[in-house]
């Protein structure tokens, strides 16, 4: 095996369509741009431009999308050796509409079956997965077999003594019910290390919205990091130590004039990797992350957008400067 990825990320990919008209209804626009999408893939590509090594396991079609979720990853600097094709099936596609600064309607084609919802537990690079000094996945991987079981694999090889994130990511229209998607988070809490999600995935995974609650929750099912979105109230941090004290932060967002806020959670995400790796203390990290997040959203693209270390630095101290 070459040397351990920074971060390996599995789960959901598309290439997203997106109109380069704002404020239209998709049946009166005219004119799209293409980007790599896919919330886990996505998160790995924002890793990566923060100076990560970075892989995703993921599957495609054998079509024209699919040669481009190949040539975008190798474009992003993301290894693609664990996305492979399944026959019959079509690259996910989809579609947004963009009406800032907070109504961004999201069409997914992903009928009959999306292909990554095909991993099974045969796919998959064990010694890669353990390897990993920070493993990413999403709820969404969960919603289907054989890709839940996949899922539950890698989670149970892993092991919960390493860094393995769950990204709450609940979207209703993968799911049968809220309580199916619930069955299935409380299958996958015991095996993570870092679990993230804004209030309401919160509910759907531990019955709790109010953030410190879920962060309780989050804890007790065996999570050591809860990391709680609260949209403009910032976002809370909360860090169990074995000892069973704990340390809270909240840290502000950081303001933007939104243009697209589809990307915002997956810049976060990669951010809150790069925390990670780097050891960064849970204020810094989610500064980050928040910074982030807020870059991404001021642009049209998702992964496109994904800034570096240099940009994000900047970014932050453009942000610091102006509230002084």
């Amino acid at each position: 095996m070459s040397a351990p990825f920074d971060v390996i990320t599995m789960g959901r990919v598309s290439v997203d369509v997106y109109p380069t008209q704002v404020g239209v209804r998709l049946e009166d626009v005219t004119t799209f741009g293409k980007f790599l999408g896919g919330s886990s893939t996505n998160v790995s590509v924002a890793a990566s431009r923060l100076g990560h090594r970075a892989a995703t396991i993921t599957r495609v079609g054998e079509d024209p999308f699919g040669r481009f979720v190949h040539q975008a990853l190798a474009g992003f600097g993301v290894d693609d050796r664990w996305v492979s094709a399944v026959p019959g099936l079509q690259t996910p596609v989809v579609f947004c509409e963009i009406f800032p600064p907070d109504d961004f309607p999201l069409y997914f084609y992903r009928r009959p079956k999306a292909p990554d919802l095909e991993i099974s537990p045969d796919d998959l690079d064990y010694d890669a997965i353990r390897a990993a000094e920070v493993f990413w996945v999403t709820v969404t991987g969960l919603s289907e077999s054989p890709s839940r079981e996949a899922h539950l694999a890698a989670l149970e090889a892993r092991g919960s003594d390493r860094t393995t994130v769950l990204d709450l990511d609940y979207r209703p229209m993968f799911w049968g019910s809220e309580a199916e998607a619930t069955a299935q988070v409380e299958a996958a809490l015991p095996h993570v290390s870092v679990a993230v999600g804004n209030l309401e995935e919160c509910r759907v995974a531990v019955g709790e919205s109010e953030p410190a609650a879920a962060a309780k929750a989050l804890h007790d099912a065996g999570v050591s990091l809860a990391v709680v979105k609260q949209g403009p109230l910032g976002v809370l941090g909360s860090r169990r130590r074995p000892d069973g004290t704990e340390d809270h932060v909240v840290v502000p967002p950081v303001p933007v004039e939104v243009v697209n806020g589809l990307g915002a959670g997956d810049a976060f995400g990669g951010a809150l990797v790069h925390g990670l790796l780097e050891g960064s203390d849970l204020r810094t990290m989610l500064t980050w992350a928040n910074a982030a997040g807020s870059f991404v959203a001021g642009q049209l693209a998702c992964a496109d957008a994904m800034p570096s270390v240099d940009e994000l630095g900047t970014y932050l101290r453009e942000h610091e400067k102006s509230t002084r």
